[in-house]
């Protein structure tokens, strides 16, 4: 079938991609896609090194301002920004809105990492505007939050944050970057996805040990929040203006 032939985006998209390509097509694209991922790594390097010591916030960017985890996400980056960390999230709206907001109205930094996708994502006003970054590759953005976060605090969401934790995750469980706290903000909504991972990866499957349990925490407020990430720098000597 030709690409007109299709009715919708998605198929001519994938028809697209399923297309013929010259031998001399594929080396020349992506030849070209390692300048503009270099490009998007050096960028992201210039302006990331200078934003200090930062905490990411996950979650998703469908939650409205009303939603209690909304409003939830905005005080615990307000109340971080006034522990002394900046906050880093996904630049878009919902969750990542409220995020940049409480950092915005606590005076910390509020950086923003956007991705440009077809729907959801457009970055949100309370960005401080030297740090409102752009990316085209999901990999590089993701260095990004982990090259420049001493925390990772997750609110609930999708497949998008599902990613962002499980990739910190197993990026600490295999020591390719340090034991940072990771802190699952809501019980309600975290609780059947640790007991599936409990009796099924850790005592059924054996593919995960009892111990990688203790890679994470699960929290309900944002005192709690700010309470386990003090914890975790008190105990090695550690303070946010380090």
């Amino acid at each position: 079938m030709r690409l007109e032939d299709f009715d919708n985006d998605e198929d001519k998209v994938i028809q697209d991609r399923l297309k013929q390509k010259t031998w001399n097509e594929i080396k020349t694209n992506d030849s070209w896609a390692i300048f503009k991922i270099m490009s998007e790594f050096v960028n992201g390097y210039e302006a990331m090194g200078r934003i200090g010591p930062c905490v990411s916030i996950f979650g998703s960017a469908r939650t409205k301002p009303e939603d209690k985890y909304y409003q939830l996400a905005e005080k615990i980056a307000y109340k971080i920004s006034k522990a002394g960390y900046g906050v880093i999230t996904g630049g878009g709206p919902g969750i990542m809105e409220a995020g940049n907001k409480g950092a915005h109205l606590g005076g910390g930094t509020s950086v923003g990492l956007n991705i440009e996708l077809p729907f959801e994502q457009h970055f949100n006003p309370y960005i401080d505007h030297d740090k409102n970054l752009n990316f085209d590759y999901f990999f590089v953005r993701k260095v990004m939050f982990v090259k420049y976060s001493q925390g990772f605090v997750v609110m609930p969401g999708g497949f998008g944050t599902l990613d962002e934790m499980f990739e910190a995750i197993t990026l600490i469980q295999t020591k390719k970057i340090g034991k940072f706290p990771i802190i699952l903000v809501g019980v309600e909504f975290w609780s059947g996805l640790i007991d599936w991972v409990k009796t099924v990866l850790v005592e059924k499957m054996h593919t995960v040990s009892p111990e990688d349990l203790n890679l994470f925490k699960i929290v309900d407020t944002e005192d709690e929040v700010v309470e386990a990430l003090d914890k975790f720098y008190k105990k090695y000597d550690l303070s946010p203006n380090f």
